[in-house]
């Protein structure tokens, strides 16, 4: 039997409400990031990967986008983070985290970030095919 890691049934609900409650960065990232605006590439959002749910994820790349707010600033938080993005980087799936500051005050900064990593893994992607 073939264990589901993406989009599971038990978190559904919990995506489709995240999706309707975007906070205002994520909605700010989204309009690069949606209908494949940014390079061609399709990017979800809400997306979830085992029990974890993140921002944005774009498949073809296994590159995960999180935008963390000030509930991310804690000391809980901040290790929760940690240990949920080591468990989704156990597939494979590259991460890349910005902050509400990044997004509102640095969108270029962000974009080019996300450009950066795109370049990053469509060359290995390429070399580990040749």
């Amino acid at each position: 039997m073939i264990r589901r890691i993406f989009n599971k049934l038990q978190v559904k609900e919990k995506r489709r409400r995240l999706r309707n409650e975007m906070t205002r960065a994520e909605c700010e990232l989204w309009k690069y990031l949606r209908r494949r605006n940014l390079r061609g590439y399709k990017f979800r959002r809400q997306f979830s990967i085992d029990i974890y749910i993140i921002d944005f994820y774009c498949p073809q790349l296994k590159l995960a986008v999180e935008v963390d707010g000030d509930t991310h600033l804690t000391d809980e938080e901040i290790e929760y983070d940690k240990k949920r993005q080591k468990h989704i980087e156990e597939y494979g799936i590259q991460f890349l985290r910005f902050t509400n500051g990044d997004i509102y005050n640095g969108m270029d900064y962000v974009l080019e970030k996300i450009n950066e990593k795109i370049d990053e893994l469509t060359l290995m992607n390429h070399s580990s095919t040749d």
